[in-house]
């Protein structure tokens, strides 16, 4: 069965349970203690969270997650078959979630909490917020209208990029377009999403 080891609430675990819960697959979740045992460390080295195990599999990253998981145990219709066009840009948008926007939050957060006050808007911090603002605008157009990413149908580029704008809005409590604010509230809706929620604070 799957196994996903995640701080409690931690945002990127709840996007593979999330997935998770729309899939109906079957899944555990283990609560990590901050910092982390050397138990842990021990199954994943980088001490990170989330961690997945599923049998002989054991991985780190929360978008290569969800794409083992979509592609493992699919076929469905969050992740669309190779001969669909919109493949190429739930993919896009799914690596996007991190590569160009989430991962660009995390020392935008440390520069909030753990930065000297001297250093808390420094060049770097101002020049990442500028970098996550282009990434914003981009998210917006993307969306324009449609109330998915990929058009009608929700897909794992919609619940990786839920994720990161929860992380900017409640994280930095920073503003985002009033149609991302839109579509973030209408992902966040969804049963699956509340569900994933509540599993991941070991109640569920």
């Amino acid at each position: 069965m799957i196994k996903i080891h995640n701080f409690p609430r931690g945002a990127r675990g709840v996007r593979v349970m999330w997935l998770c819960e729309e899939m109906g697959l079957p899944y555990d979740v283990e609560l990590v203690s901050f910092p982390v045992s050397d138990a842990y460390r021990a199954k994943n080295p980088l001490g990170s969270v989330p961690f997945l195990e599923d049998g002989s599999v054991a991985i780190n990253e929360s978008v290569a997650m969800v794409l083992y998981i979509a592609g493992k145990y699919g076929p469905t219709p969050l992740l669309p078959g190779k001969d669909d066009p919109a493949l190429a840009r739930v993919l896009q948008m799914t690596v996007f979630s991190e590569a160009t926007f989430g991962g660009g939050i995390n020392p935008l957060i440390m520069a909030k909490f753990a930065a000297p006050e001297a250093d808390k808007q420094n060049w770097s911090v101002t020049a990442q917020e500028g970098r996550s603002q282009t990434a914003l605008d981009f998210l917006s157009g993307t969306l324009g209208d449609a109330p998915y990413l990929a058009g009608d149908n929700f897909t794992i580029a919609d619940i990786c990029n839920c994720t990161a704008l929860g992380i900017w809005q409640g994280a930095l409590n920073k503003a985002i377009a009033e149609n991302l604010k839109a579509y973030r509230e209408r992902c966040a809706a969804r049963p699956a999403y509340q569900r994933a929620q509540t599993k991941a604070t070991g109640k569920g």
